[in-house]
Parts: structure tokens; sequence; C-alpha cells
């Protein structure tokens, strides 16, 4: 009768940690705004430079300061390009240009907070990391990279013990 306790006893933990291990998603390695860099889209792109400087950041969430909508993520090269392209336009000229101006909306698109971690893993092997939307697009926070390999190394390394 123990036995039949006990088995029914390690079925349940065993199917419980199934459960968890399937639903496991993106919120689980979220690192929330309030712990982030993130550039207002009313800023001018000179502004997005000097706080990119500032945060040491090489990209950064652009979120709509009203709304808290994340709008895109500028780097370092849509600063550069933007004065390759522009050859009679220097730094200071940024002050005239809308950092909106200089997103490529095709790069960085967010994931659902509650994305799947195969929709994470996959996303991730393309950016160094995920800006993550609730249901109204609102900015939560960003997955990285790093999270990402180090909860798949841990896992790993707590399957191996």
């Amino acid at each position: 009768m123990r036995f039949d306790n006990y088995h029914m006893v390690v079925t349940i933990v065993l199917g419980i940690m199934m459960i968890m291990e399937t639903s496991m998603n993106a919120l689980l390695l979220l690192t929330p705004k309030n712990q982030l860099k993130f550039l207002d889209a009313s800023n001018t792109a000179f502004q997005g430079v000097e706080k990119m400087r500032v945060s040491g950041y090489t990209a950064i969430p652009v979120v709509d300061g009203q709304t808290g909508v994340y709008v895109g993520t500028v780097s370092q090269g849509d600063f550069l390009w933007k004065l390759v392209d522009s050859p009679n336009q220097n730094l200071f000229d940024l002050k005239q240009v809308k950092l909106i101006d200089l997103i490529d909306s095709n790069q960085y698109k967010p994931m659902h907070v509650q994305s799947s971690m195969d929709e994470v893993v996959e996303a991730i092997m393309n950016q160094n990391f995920i800006p993550s939307v609730d249901d109204r697009g609102v900015f939560m926070g960003i997955v990285t990279r790093r999270k990402v390999i180090e909860y798949y190394f841990k896992k790993e390394k707590s399957h191996n013990e």
C-alpha cells in the first residue's frame, strides 16, 4: 500500500514538472523595463546618441513616452548610417532629426511576454535581445541572449547531476 502512494506522488510530481516545463515562457527570462535604459520616441536623434553613449548599449529600445507602447529599437549603426547618408550633416544636425525616423521596423521585432521558449530560442539566434510586450503592445522589458543561454546551461547541468 505504501508503494502505491509513493508511486502516485512521484507520478503527480513528474506530471507537474512536465507541465511546468512545457508552459515555460519568455516571462521567466524577462529583464523588466524598470531595470533597463530605453529611449522616448519623442527624443531627437541627438538625444538618443547622448543617452546611448551613457548607457553603453549598442542597441536600445524606443518607447512611446505617453502610452508605453514599444515603437522599435535603434542601434549605433542607425545613427552612423544617418550621418553617412547625409554627407552635409554633422553630429549636431541630429538635433533636427526625430529619433523615430531612424528606426528600422524590420529589426528587433517584439515578442509577447507569454511567447513559448521555442519561439524565444528561435528569435534570439538572430539578435542580442528580444523586446517583450503585453497584449496592448506596451513595452515590458527584454529577454537577452545571455539569459537564454544561462537558462539552458543550468537546465542541462542539473539534468546531468
